[in-house]
């Protein structure tokens, strides 16, 4: 009896746990107003996100994540819309990703963070030479 009901436990929480989802926050040293672009332009690509509402006023984003696949079914069901938004903290920004676990091979999160990352990026070597060509 113990055992059937342990597993029946087990059960529910697989099929749960993803429904959920969990808050993430990546620091920055960069202000949000820096931040925000890179955000925008990573859930403005149609072929990993679709935006559902932004507000650039309270940097705040509604997103789904577009999968091609979902292993489980749990995943593909208990997809939900994540949100995103920016914090100011000091001088820098705190980046709280709120979202679901899709699957054994999905990391929403991990995923969004590194995309914003690289974008980030690529605006700050763009930015570097317009600065070292003013005079």
């Amino acid at each position: 009896m113990f055992k059937t009901r342990a597993v029946v436990l087990a059960l529910l929480l697989l099929l749960t746990l993803p429904a959920l989802g969990a808050n993430h926050e990546t620091a920055y040293s960069n202000p949000c107003s820096q931040l925000w672009p890179a955000v925008k332009e990573v859930i403005s690509n149609p072929d990993s996100y679709k935006i559902v509402s932004s507000d650039d006023a309270k940097w705040t984003a509604f997103y789904d994540v577009k999968h091609k696949v979902h292993l489980s079914v749990s995943g593909a069901v208990a997809q939900k819309t994540n949100q995103v938004t920016l914090v100011t903290q000091g001088a820098g920004c705190q980046m709280q990703v709120n979202s679901s676990f899709s699957g054994l091979t999905h990391d929403d999160q991990g995923d969004f963070v590194n995309r914003v990352n690289a974008a980030l990026a690529k605006q700050q070597a763009v930015a570097k030479p317009a600065e070292q060509a003013k005079p």
